[in-house]
């Protein structure tokens, strides 16, 4: 099996899934339950993203200067700094603790 087969399946699969969300009924998606798991998955997926992009490497979990980086980041985005301000500051906090260490 090739790389762009994989890639085709994975993309016919992605597709599939999104056509089978529109099947699902409107009145299914606004019941208490569903509508707040729809609410918080994207929530709780993005997390874990973030969670694995910063921890990870390989199989293993590594505490280095992304994760200072993501915590300045985070706060800068609850003070509501523009994004653009939050991305040079995490990028340079992770620079500085990467020179110094």
């Amino acid at each position: 099996m090739t790389l762009w087969l994989i890639v085709i399946i994975a993309s016919l699969a992605c597709l599939s899934l999104k056509i089978a969300g529109y099947l699902v009924p409107a009145s299914f998606l606004e019941k208490p339950a569903p509508a707040r798991i729809a609410n918080l998955l994207t929530v709780a997926l993005l997390a874990a993203l973030i969670a694995v992009q910063t921890l990870g490497a390989g199989s293993r979990i590594v505490f280095d200067a992304r994760l200072p980086a993501v915590a300045v980041a985070a706060l800068l985005l609850a003070l509501r700094v523009p994004f653009i301000v939050v991305v040079i500051a995490a990028a340079a906090t992770a620079a500085l603790i990467r020179a110094v260490f």
